[in-house]
């Protein structure tokens, strides 16, 4: 055998050199960190599955398991960081996420973090930043280009704050009206729920993942969470596959088609199988059936709930195996989780490939976004631009205009000016900002009270509003008159006699903190405390009574409410719904909102929801209407509209085909406005039960005084589906009807047939 010469043949020595250090590197299994000179992972140059192969391959156990654990960073002491090198973290904000990227940088691969955060109607806890209306406020523009602006002013706002990640939108479904994340939700009809919530995913997410203004959306809390029982918050969901296949999973699946890179469970159990250790739900229906390449994270602590609450576990480790073979990526706030998933793994229960593969999920998204090269770090001077920008606040103001919805009106409104000279403006939340506000913002029950609240003038109350726009000369009296937390209705004679010395009285009413939000459904949907008490005092003394509503979800009002001359419903309409509300009374506004979610007559109904499967006995309650006070869809304007000429493009629907709807809409009235013109279909006869109509289209329009326009409406072959018993989406051949109109009340639509062969 020939003599190979190396020094003669310099890169035969470096290839031998090459070759040894290999063989050392993986018989020691000794990994490369990120000091060494250009580890693979480091090259942008390199595809995202080049990188994510070169990391993975130099982990230890340890910082596989750290990096699926979300941490609670609330705390001063971020020593975990280093402990135990979590991947991600959330409730951090400012100066401090610095100090938590430099701790994480100082690690050995120096993986960055994802930073985490509950902007839910905006940036939540950020002291200032514009806070919009909640969800279920903002469902009721029935606009997504409008929820695509406020998504899109979320993240401006969020993002040069350090923050990278959003948990929002809510897709749950709307079912019991005592649950109190009601006001959390885009109502109670899924095609509705998913193209908003498609529309704010789109507006967070902006240009892509590598968009440093965008942060990532959220579709949560998947799938059911919201089918209580009771209304109580968590509880177990009596729903089957179907049923979810049905009602609850179209927004999610909706969501992954509008690109939605995160999702997060639900706290509840489903048929015994709490959600956290839902295989079917998790991997095979969102990774598999739809594709789903993100990141599932589970909600606060729901791993160790499986020990503690659902009781299926006995240890952590029992724990970290459920989630990991249910699916999910993440594990929020289960420190132990770390202790528990290596424990499985070196005792044998549990195969180091099944964490790699999350593993690999969550490197691949911080590779996407560009992390490795640009993690992000707050840009507080940057912040302080954008938080409450002008053109952020224009928004805001727009969405709480549209989001407000006229229930009732006997023609007192808008006020004449001429003949208003004094105004009692009376209620507990005519001027508390924090009800205004609702749930998940600085004052709610997520952060403590240490932590303060929105600036006091950045918020406009209705008290405000009326105030700023009353007509020169005219007198706004006002008084609180009782409370909402407790039954003291010693203020209700101060109030009756601001408005007996008014011309109109502006009772603004509804519910409170205390009684909203994740673990405080109620028993009842009565207006609280002494409100029915100064309601009933304030009718009595003859004077014409605006009602406006200020509530996280639907009420059931008592009959002083109900024969009041106007009754606006704004639920919680952030900082800018004060003036919206004093706007629609003076008639600077028309209103133009549209329930999403049903009004009971009466707490007892529930569920009332417009979209029931068909089949029961009567009608009605034997002591009541099963009908709804105020109906999905409802809303009424300072003008009138008339529907006329509904015709199909076809009289038949070819399989795999879409038909276009046209329907004639004329405002026969004196004012300008915007109509929502909504479009519904029910399967005639079915192999299966299913509802008696579905929301599949809507369209705005504006129209001016005696204008009329021809409004479209394209309806995919999808929207004639059902779920048959089998499970299976099909379009079953026969008759549907078309039912077109302002609201989904059946007196109120037109109808047409078509054929599906």
């Amino acid at each position: 055998m020939q003599r190979i010469d190396l020094v003669r043949f310099p890169a035969a020595l470096g290839l031998l050199l090459a070759l040894a250090a290999v063989f050392l590197s993986t018989s020691l299994n000794v990994s490369a960190d990120s000091t060494m000179p250009n580890p693979a992972y480091r090259n942008p140059g390199l595809t995202v599955e080049e990188r994510v192969a070169d990391l993975l391959g130099r982990m230890t156990i340890e910082e596989k398991v750290g990096q699926l654990t979300m941490w609670d960073a609330r705390g001063e002491d971020l020593s975990f960081i280093n402990n135990r090198r979590p991947g991600s973290i959330l409730h951090i904000l400012g100066a401090k996420i610095d100090r938590a990227m430099d701790l994480a940088a100082q690690n050995r691969l120096a993986i960055p973090l994802l930073v985490g955060e509950d902007g839910i109607h905006g940036h939540s806890f950020w002291k200032g930043a514009t806070i919009f209306p909640t969800q279920l406020a903002l469902a009721a523009s029935w606009n997504p280009d409008l929820l695509e602006q406020v998504g899109r002013v979320t993240a401006e706002e969020m993002a040069p704050t350090g923050i990278h990640w959003t948990f929002s939108p809510v897709l749950c479904l709307a079912r019991d009206l005592r649950w109190g994340r009601i006001g959390e939700t885009f109502g109670e009809d899924p095609y509705l729920i998913g193209e908003l919530g498609a529309a704010l995913i789109r507006g967070y997410q902006g240009e892509g993942l590598d968009d440093p203004t965008a942060v990532l959306a959220t579709a949560k809390h998947y799938a059911g969470y919201s089918e209580t029982q009771g209304g109580r918050d968590a509880s177990e969901a009596d729903i089957s596959r179907r049923k979810l296949q049905s009602y609850f999973l179209p927004p999610f699946e909706r969501a992954v088609r509008a690109g939605a890179m995160t999702f997060m469970t639900g706290y509840q159990s489903m048929d015994g199988v709490p959600s956290t250790a839902n295989r079917w739900l998790l991997t095979d229906v969102l990774k598999s059936e739809w594709g789903f390449r993100g990141v599932l994270v589970t909600d606060w602590d729901n791993v160790g709930r499986l020990i503690y609450e659902q009781k299926v576990c006995a240890t952590h480790a029992d724990a970290a195996i459920m989630a990991l073979r249910a699916g999910n990526d993440v594990m929020m706030t289960t420190p132990r989780f770390y202790e528990g998933a290596i424990e499985a793994v070196r005792r044998g229960r549990l195969a180091e490939s099944e964490i790699d593969a999350p593993v690999r999920r969550l490197l691949a998204l911080k590779f996407r976004m560009g992390l490795f090269e640009n993690p992000r770090r707050p840009n507080l001077e940057r912040a302080a631009i954008e938080i409450a920008r002008p053109d952020h606040r224009a928004v805001n103001l727009e969405a709480a205009r549209q989001s407000l919805v006229l229930l009732q009106n006997n023609g007192l409104l808008p006020l004449d000016p001429a003949k208003v000279k004094s105004i009692a403006v009376v209620g507990p939340n005519a001027d508390d900002d924090l009800q205004q506000l609702g749930d998940w913002t600085l004052g709610s029950s997520q952060h403590p009270p240490e932590a303060g609240k929105q600036p006091r003038e950045k918020t406009t109350t209705v008290l405000d509003g009326i105030r700023a726009l009353a007509p020169a000369g005219c007198l706004v009296r006002h008084d609180r008159g009782c409370s909402i937390i407790d039954d003291d209705i010693s203020g209700i004679p101060a109030a009756v006699a601001a408005a007996q010395a008014s011309n109109v009285i502006v009772a603004v009413l509804g519910d409170h903190l205390r009684f909203i939000g994740e673990g405080r459904s109620t028993a009842t949907l009565e207006l609280q405390g002494g409100q029915v008490a100064l309601l009933d005092a304030l009718e009595k003394t003859g004077k014409p009574m605006i009602v406006v509503l200020v509530n996280s979800k639907p009420l059931v009002l008592p009959p002083s409410a109900k024969r009041a001359a106007a009754i606006i419903e704004s639920f919680n309409p952030g900082m800018e719904g004060g003036r919206a509300a004093a706007e629609a009374i003076f008639g600077q506004l028309n209103p133009s909102g549209k329930l999403t979610i049903s009004i009971p007559v009466h707490v007892g109904q529930q569920p009332v929801f417009y979209n029931q499967v068909r089949g029961q006995h009567g009608d009605r309650y034997a002591d009541l209407t099963q009908e709804p006070l105020f109906p999905f869809g409802h809303g009424l304007s300072y003008t009138q509209y008339r529907y006329s000429n509904l015709r199909l493009a076809a009289p038949t629907l070819a399989r795999g085909q879409s038909v276009d709807v046209h329907v004639d809409v004329e405002n026969t009235g004196q004012r300008a406005g915007d109509e929502i013109v909504q479009v519904y279909v029910s399967d005639i006869v079915t192999s299966a039960t299913w509802v008696n109509k579905a929301l599949k289209g809507f369209a705005r329009v504006r129209l001016d005084p005696g204008e009329k326009k021809t409004v479209q409406v394209s309806l995919p072959w999808k929207a004639f589906q059902i779920v048959d018993a089998e499970g299976h989406s099909v379009v079953e051949p026969g008759d549907f009807e078309i039912l077109v109109g302002p609201s989904s009340r059946d007196h109120d639509l037109l109808k047409a047939t078509l054929r599906a062969e």
